[in-house]
């Protein structure tokens, strides 16, 4: 096999990284790839499943006594703690690994450190390779692990007009099947999916992940929140059917803000302590203005159908904006046609203070 670069090598364990969005919280999703001392690829790993062995150990396993004398090039910093698994730093020590090549430090105090535990047994290290590529890769992680709450998505299906039901209340389905096996998707990446208690008793969804060709349900379920300040959840409602882990989170619980509702910011501490590292928040619009308005959202995707109803209940409700001047500014980073209809993603523009 011909030798790689080491940026070459880098940009085959980001992808190899994105293998295991959903499934590795609370643990981040890490690529490694392993060179011998000619540069020739000789093991590669990712992080599969919380709990399971890291991308670094993964490629040690391939490499064996190959990885002597070789360089690791891994996304996200060798952990340098002992938690379920043993810290990845010693295991490359051990393997006579002559260089580890960095994409993004790791910013968890609990396992950082692999660097210097590194350097100071003589491996040369090299931090910041692609790292703007790894970075997007885990923003979820690394957003939530720098400041104490989840990335949060919100995610919405409008007409072209920007309604999200007809005058008549009516709304199956605004958007294709395709849309929605899309958004099935996504909630398969995320760790938790929040819902308010209006759209419960309006809707009665499920909130889980599944296979809409035949209903099944994925293996692995985000946990259901329904943020509900009074407890007005029906106990026969389907989030509470047992197809997966629910929340019903009340103000009395978490803590109520100035409205008297549920603190979403103490709502969102709550989760990352629970291990949620990224959430998908759907339904319904005031819950969504509440939560722009207190500049809690990270991500939008849109599902936008072409379609036109001229009547109805909007998709955003209450998000603080009462004049054009005040208006959320966002960042279109992708426009994809799924189906007949538009996925828009954006990100919400930091407002200056």
């Amino acid at each position: 096999m011909a030798s790689v670069s080491v940026d070459e090598a880098m940009r085959r364990a980001v992808a190899l990284a994105t293998r295991g969005l959903g499934a590795t919280s609370p643990n981040p999703v890490v690529g490694c790839v392993l060179l011998d001392p000619g540069g020739e690829v000789v093991g590669e790993g990712f992080h599969a499943y919380a709990g399971g062995p890291h991308a670094e150990i993964v490629a040690l396993a391939q490499a064996g006594t190959r990885a002597r004398g070789g360089t690791a090039v891994v996304t996200l910093e060798p952990c340098d703690h002992t938690g379920r698994t043993g810290p990845c730093s010693h295991a490359l020590i051990a393997a006579g690994v002559a260089r580890v090549v960095v994409a993004v430090p790791d910013p968890n105090p609990v396992a950082s450190g692999g660097a210097a535990t590194l350097r100071a047994a003589g491996v040369q290290v090299t931090l910041g390779v692609r790292a703007e590529e790894a970075e997007a890769g885990n923003v979820a992680w690394l957003t939530s692990m720098r400041r104490g709450w989840p990335y949060l998505i919100w995610k919405y299906a409008a007409t072209l007009d920007g309604r999200s039901a007809a005058a008549d209340g009516t709304s199956m389905w605004i958007t294709s099947e395709a849309a929605r096996t899309d958004v099935h998707a996504l909630r398969g990446t995320v760790d938790a999916v929040l819902a308010g208690v209006g759209t419960v008793l309006a809707d009665d969804p499920r909130l889980t992940a599944r296979n809409l060709r035949d209903g099944t349900l994925a293996i692995r379920q985000p946990l259901r929140v329904v943020v509900d300040s009074s407890g007005r959840t029906p106990a026969d409602a389907r989030v509470r059917d047992g197809a997966a882990r629910t929340w019903v989170a009340t103000a009395a619980e978490v803590g109520a803000g100035p409205d008297g509702r549920v603190d979403l910011a103490a709502l969102l501490a709550e989760l990352h302590h629970r291990g949620v590292r990224a959430a998908l928040l759907e339904g319904g619009p005031t819950l969504a203005g509440a939560f722009l308005a207190a500049g809690l959202v990270d991500r939008i995707v849109g599902y936008v159908a072409p379609k036109l109803l001229g009547a109805g209940p909007t998709a955003l409700l209450g998000a603080g904006v009462t004049t054009i001047a005040e208006a959320i500014d966002l960042e279109i980073t992708d426009v994809t046609q799924v189906g007949p209809d538009l996925r828009i993603t954006a990100l919400p523009r930091k407002r200056e203070a």
